[in-house]
């Protein structure tokens, strides 16, 4: 028996999340067309691969985790977070994306909207699932979102 979990083909576009932040496939984030016309200063690239070739921006980040329920998300939370958060002080904007578009860089999203936009975890997922209505975090990624809102919030929405 297969069971493979299947998903929708993402959309190779970008979502914009918030005025500064993206959010994409693996496909989309190498098209120097939309990096340029989205202003593009950081990718964040979230996958066990590493990129096929550096996107031709600014800055450039690995997160090298696969998208499985254990892999340990949660460990990059603060630093994704934080780093999304800088380039907007500073006045340019991030791509995040993993192959698909729909798990581990969605995740990311999430977190960053909790820690630096105020939102609990319904309120970022709602807002997500607005700009991008394709995501689904794996339920590892799921269960460390929950934990993550109780650390900032000492309360969970979900």
């Amino acid at each position: 028996m297969n069971t493979t979990v299947r998903r929708p083909k993402a959309h190779s576009r970008f979502s914009k999340v918030t005025k500064s932040l993206y959010l994409s496939n693996e496909e989309a984030a190498y098209n120097k067309t939309l990096l340029h016309a989205h202003r593009i200063t950081c990718v964040i690239n979230v996958s066990v691969q590493g990129p096929v070739g550096i996107p031709s921006v600014p800055e450039y980040l690995h997160i090298p985790v696969a998208d499985t329920p254990n892999s340990p998300l949660c460990n990059y939370f603060e630093t994704v977070a934080d780093k999304i958060h800088e380039v907007e002080v500073n006045g340019g904007c991030t791509l995040v994306h993993c192959v698909a578009g729909i798990s581990r860089s969605a995740t990311l999203c999430l977190a960053y909207l909790m820690k630096h936009r105020a939102m609990t975890l319904r309120e970022a997922h709602t807002h997500l699932k607005k700009r991008r209505p394709f995501i689904e975090p794996n339920l590892g990624f799921w269960s460390q979102l929950i934990g993550y809102e109780l650390q900032l919030y000492g309360k969970n929405t979900v």
